[in-house]
């Protein structure tokens, strides 16, 4: 269920408790909460520093928490109409064109929000807190505020040791990539935005998998590209109709997911990759790989083949490694690699959108790849990936054996479904909501026409396997009954 939950009733509870309290009155100790309401010292912690900033409490260290004045009235609104007229006056292409620039979230928006409380999550993206490495980040963090010079200004690239590290990870001790050529970015989605605005201009067309990420989608429009399709099946991306698109487009970028894609689970084959690469190469093309879920191998996988950009000494491969998803969504560290001109446009861009990511985020990073707890949080996500995967295969097999084919991913941290045809997905995932599980409609994932009815289930969003199993099943009533 959502972790936040008992936060969140807890917050309730108080807030209608404290009109018994008169302006200044001290509160029930922390202690006292925890007993009162059978939840934890963490909980009652949260639940009113919620309090605090809502401006209905207090808090002052050592005294205790008190309830606040009362709030003036708020001001009444502005007029704000006059902002229809600004923010739709951007000029056009071409005089006969529209404005192709467009600012939407909402295919990434539907993923990042928490499920109501009693919600089972199999939308989200991020490892719920028991998958992740909290004890570890914890002492990280701690060795890393107490590293000299923690608190300073870093190099505008990213620390030195923390790039020399993104270079071995990606391409191995010897490999073809060195710290000279890794720029530390904060979070995946960062590096994709920097890269998109950087190697394509206003108006041009980018090659995208079909479907893919919405993020990327998003970014594309809002840097005013024209995001064209290049349709994967279940050995990744066609280099055929990458070809094809190239040729037609004059496109100079096209974005992928090699490993474990989002949302299909594909792995580009060992044929299409140097294919890939020569077809680019042809084209005079860059190719994006977004390595997100490097990390996400499963106990049972074979060792996955190298990155594309592991051997690729003509800078055609812009590579993007985040630990994001393999630790926490809020360690929004990745690396951004390339060569030549490409990379030190890259680092402009940057310097201009953000002068430099953290130090103490990337000081308390490299604290934890550094620490023997890193290795073993990877083995140990890897065995629960595995084993969230085949409950969630179980109980789909057991509870919807008309759906088509599932593929079976061997990385990565969801399931594509195709639902029957006919379904109204839509109507799916908003009657799975009802039922108590969130699911992920999949029609924003596709950059033009969806060319059938799809959702994505992850199992890293839920609580336990027991939980994800409950989920599916719910899913499965949810799409009996539509």
């Amino acid at each position: 269920m959502n972790q936040s939950s008992s936060v969140t009733r807890l917050v309730d509870t108080l807030r209608e408790e404290l009109d018994r309290y008169p302006v200044g009155e001290k509160l029930p100790s922390s202690r006292e909460l925890t007993e009162r309401h059978h939840v934890s010292p963490v909980t009652v912690s949260r639940a009113i520093a919620a309090l605090v900033a809502e401006g209905l409490v207090v808090s002052r260290p050592g005294a205790g928490v008190f309830r606040a004045r009362r709030r003036a009235a708020a001001p009444p609104p502005g007029d704000l109409s006059w902002q229809a007229v600004a923010l739709s006056a951007e000029p056009s292409q071409a005089a006969s064109e529209p404005g192709i620039r467009t600012v939407d979230a909402s295919g990434v928006l539907v993923t990042l929000d928490a499920p109501p409380p009693d919600v089972i999550d199999l939308n989200g993206g991020y490892l719920h807190a028991s998958l992740q490495p909290e004890r570890a980040l914890a002492a990280a963090l701690a060795r890393a505020g107490r590293r000299p010079g923690a608190w300073g200004r870093p190099p505008v690239e990213g620390l030195p040791e923390l790039r020399a590290w993104f270079a071995r990870d990606i391409a191995g001790s010897g490999g073809a990539l060195g710290a000279a050529d890794v720029l530390i970015t904060g979070g995946g989605q960062n590096a994709l935005a920097t890269t998109m605005r950087s190697l394509a201009a206003p108006g041009a067309h980018v090659l995208v998998e079909s479907p893919t990420y919405p993020g990327l989608l998003a970014i594309a429009r809002a840097a005013g590209l024209r995001p064209v399709p290049v349709p994967v099946d279940a050995d990744g991306v066609r280099p055929d109709l990458l070809e094809q698109s190239l040729r037609a487009t004059g496109a100079r970028l096209f974005v992928c997911q090699p490993l474990f894609h989002n949302p299909t689970g594909a792995v580009l084959s060992r044929d299409r990759r140097d294919e890939l690469l020569t077809i680019a190469r042809a084209a005079g093309a860059f190719v994006v790989e977004d390595d997100f879920a490097r990390h996400l191998v499963h106990s049972d996988t074979p060792t996955p083949s190298p990155p594309l950009a592991a051997a690729d000494p003509d800078g055609i491969v812009v590579h993007v490694r985040s630990l994001t998803k393999t630790a926490s969504p809020s360690l929004r560290i990745a690396a951004l690699t390339a060569r030549g001109p490409a990379l030190e446009r890259l680092r402009s861009q940057l310097v201009v959108d953000s002068f430099f990511v953290a130090r103490p985020l990337q000081e308390a990073t490299l604290e934890l790849v550094g620490s023997p707890a890193w290795s073993r949080h990877l083995r140990t996500l890897g065995g629960a990936l595995r084993e969230r995967r085949e409950a969630v295969l179980t109980t789909l097999r057991r509870e919807l054996p008309e759906l088509p084919a599932v593929h079976a991913p061997i990385g990565g941290y969801h399931v594509w479904l195709r639902l029957p045809h006919g379904t109204d997905a839509s109507l799916c995932v908003a009657a799975a909501l009802r039922g108590g599980v969130a699911v992920t409609l999949g029609d924003p994932y596709f950059p033009a026409e969806a060319p059938g009815p799809h959702v994505r289930l992850s199992y890293v969003g839920a609580a336990s396997t027991a939980e994800l199993v409950d989920g599916v099943r719910r899913f499965a009533r949810a799409l009996a009954a539509t």
